[in-house]
């Protein structure tokens, strides 16, 4: 390590959803270079734009916040195209019929939150009223017309039978607009990128790397996901690989079509323009 550098501090989420990127990553290659910081994807959000971590796989939508700051890596995401399986909205009556009623979000996710927002006033035209609570699908349904949940706490419930009706926000956007979500991005600093291009260029390769891994050979990821979520083997093997890892661009396509919604509904504040670090260098993928 060159001394004159310091650690890396790479974010991980604590979902099962990113396993198969960071599930093989030769953190031992790394030595002193390069630190993982497990957290949910709100605290990484915060800890990227606080230069508390240099880089890690950020909600989407977070990126929009602070698209003049950061720069992606290629070919790593979280996206589906359809079905997630992880982003779910229970509800007791049609989605139609809630539209302009109570929703309770989880203070885990901004992606997810805010596609909800897009989906419900660009297409069924509602305002409801949304508040924030502690992701226990019981106590956010209490008394609300629905509630959104994420990550683990989605899949638990979802094998669950409550007597809800579950949309996947994944498949539904997907009907609605024939686009891919991607629900979190690789974000870099790019005060990081401008300092260390030779470290982060190993790093990406050895993500680049455990993803293909990951994809390839998935039964130990799929065994340990039993072990510590539950579920069966092969709910597991769909589950991951329903997902995209790519980024590409079927995922710039989409992502800019969230961004554009998030920024006419005033959700960000400014156009969010995707930048994206190829070969030491940083392009703008332009509308």
């Amino acid at each position: 390590m060159n001394n004159n550098l310091r650690k890396l501090h790479i974010g991980r989420i604590n979902f099962t959803n990113v396993w198969p990127i960071f599930y093989y990553f030769p953190l031992s290659q790394f030595a002193e270079e390069v630190e993982l910081m497990l957290e949910v994807p709100t605290s990484l959000n915060k800890a990227l734009a606080e230069g508390r971590i240099d880089m890690g796989p950020i909600s989407s939508f977070a990126y929009g916040e602070n698209s003049r700051n950061y720069v992606l890596f290629p070919d790593l995401s979280v996206s589906a195209l359809g079905k997630v399986n992880s982003i779910l909205l229970f509800h007791r009556e049609p989605l139609e019929q809630i539209v302009n009623g109570t929703i309770a979000l989880p203070t885990t996710s901004a992606s997810s939150v805010n596609l909800l927002k897009i989906i419900i006033a660009k297409y069924y035209g509602g305002n409801p009223t949304y508040f924030y609570a502690s992701p226990s699908l019981n106590d956010m349904m209490k008394s609300t017309d629905a509630a959104l949940l994420i990550g683990d706490d989605a899949i638990r419930e979802s094998w669950q039978d409550r007597g809800f009706q579950v949309t996947d926000l994944g498949e539904l956007w997907h009907r609605l607009t024939g686009r891919s979500m991607t629900f979190a991005v690789w974000a870099v600093r790019e005060q990081v990128v401008k300092e260390q291009p030779e470290l982060l260029q190993r790093v990406l390769e050895a993500f680049q790397w455990s993803k293909s891994k990951g994809m390839a050979d998935p039964q130990e990821m799929i065994a340990e996901a039993q072990q510590t979520i539950g579920g069966t083997a092969s709910y597991w093997e769909h589950y991951f690989s329903q997902l995209t890892y790519d980024f590409g661009p079927a995922q710039w396509e989409g992502l800019r079509l969230y961004f554009q919604y998030a920024w006419e509904l005033g959700l960000l504040e400014e156009p969010a323009h995707l930048r994206i670090w190829q070969n030491k260098t940083v392009i703008q993928v332009n509308e």
